[in-house]
């Protein structure tokens, strides 16, 4: 065996039959219906979450609206969109709480839908801070991508670029941002490459209510397994875990088993790209009350490899995680019962997630809020989009930076003498110690 297998093994317990509405509770959500010109803000009808427009998000760009005979099939947050035909790097800048949770969940979803009436699909680069975050690749017009990651911030804002490739005008339909827990998900940088709410059919994307993370449910249901469920709700509130990452009970209280008892159940997924690891969130919940002569116990087996240590015995309406983190190229996962065992194992939803490097450090906090104090209270028209010193081929015009090891890049020289300011904008930039102006 040449891939590495982590074990770690949580017992969420919960109770009934609380729900939580987390779409209610927004205070950590940030909602940008981008391109939005109409109106300033609205409520989403189905979901509930308050959308704004991206005026106070990001100074550049374009608003445009899809092509009408794509509307019909799409939510309201992507009838418009923001693009950017000037510029290779153009940002939002979505500023963050400062409390004791500096994670978040971010996503940004991009609906071409012949917006500027050239039916041609555009390829471009979406960056978060510094470092590159994805490619947009484009299928169809009409076809909705979505890029999600869990991101531990640095600072008091998110930059998010879009940078184009000469491969077409990059754009943006929704940008999004969730606070999570500090302890979720154990990692600082994952980025989600599928979330299944097993037991269900239909593979649909769907936004639960008492989700507290407000994170996007693949529906899957194999062939091989039958669905059960419950009317039954759990509390996600319980201690110790409360609210860390544990799915709402909308997807918990729907579950599979294999359709023949006597079988055990697989699981496999075929990334689209390799990575060098993976980590897998594998939930279980008991919502059938078990008869005193009636046994459910099994095993996880990863790409062959037991995961746990001892046989697993689900509880009813308690909710167990397990994570593997795997560094080979295959998922495949197996349920198999073991030999005391009456019952076939069951499986309730899964997240799988790869490793993302967001190490590179931004420019010094400090120098940032300084050089944005100036651009704003002057009213600088230039293309200062994003981190003024990172990444290097792309440092602010008239900005230089030092680089020193590993430490944040500082901001060391400043011209303006086009702008014709330079006189009056010293208060401003007292906070750069180091700075010379010109």
């Amino acid at each position: 065996m040449t891939g590495h297998l982590l074990r770690i093994v949580f017992l969420l317990s919960f109770a009934l039959p609380f729900i939580v509405h987390a779409q209610n509770n927004q205070s950590g959500f940030i909602s940008i219906d981008c391109g939005l010109v109409d109106e300033p803000n609205y409520t989403d009808e189905i979901t509930s979450i308050y959308y704004t427009s991206d005026v106070n998000f990001t100074d550049t760009g374009v608003s445009n609206n899809i092509s009408s005979k794509h509307k019909a099939s799409l939510k309201r947050q992507f009838w418009n969109v923001r693009n950017f035909p000037e510029g290779t790097r153009n940002c939002y800048t979505l500023f963050v709480s400062q409390g004791s949770s500096k994670k978040y969940l971010l996503r940004a979803s991009f609906v071409y839908g012949n917006y500027d009436g050239k039916d041609s699909l555009p390829e471009f680069d979406i960056y978060l801070g510094t470092k590159w975050w994805e490619s947009v690749v484009f299928e169809d017009s009409s076809g909705v991508i979505t890029k999600e990651i869990i991101y531990a911030a640095s600072s008091d804002y998110v930059h998010v670029c879009m940078f184009n490739t000469g491969k077409g005008t990059p754009f943006i339909s929704v940008l999004e941002l969730r606070v999570l827990n500090s302890d979720a998900y154990l990692f600082n940088s994952l980025e989600l490459l599928a979330r299944f709410d097993v037991g269900t059919k239909g593979g649909k994307e769907i936004r639960y209510p008492d989700d507290i993370y407000d994170r996007t449910w693949t529906s899957y249901n194999s062939i091989d397994w039958e669905k059960i469920d419950s009317s039954l709700t759990m509390d996600q509130r319980a201690p110790p875990f409360n609210f860390l990452m544990a799915p709402p009970s909308t997807v918990m209280r729907t579950t599979a088993i294999p359709a023949n008892a006597s079988d055990n159940m697989e699981y496999s997924f075929l990334p689209k790209y390799n990575a060098s690891t993976y980590y897998v969130y594998m939930y279980f919940a008991e919502i059938q009350k078990i008869q005193a002569n009636q046994i459910r116990e099994f095993n996880i087996f990863v790409n062959g490899e037991l995961l746990n240590s001892d046989p697993i015995n689900t509880v009813y309406l308690q909710n167990l995680y397990y994570l593997s983190v795997i560094s080979e190229t295959k998922l495949e996962h197996w349920f198999n019962k073991t030999s005391r065992s009456t019952l076939p194992p069951l499986f309730n939803a899964v997240e799988i997630y790869t490793a993302k490097d967001f190490l590179q450090s931004e420019t010094y906090q400090t120098d940032v809020n300084a050089i944005l104090n100036v651009k704003s209270t002057y009213g600088i028209k230039r293309n200062w989009q994003g981190d003024p010193c990172t990444p290097v081929s792309y440092l602010w015009n008239g900005l230089n930076c030092s680089y020193v090891g590993t430490d944040s890049p500082r901001i060391i020289y400043l011209n303006l003498t086009s702008s014709g300011l330079i006189g009056t904008i010293a208060s401003g930039i007292s906070n750069l110690k180091s700075i010379e102006s010109s």
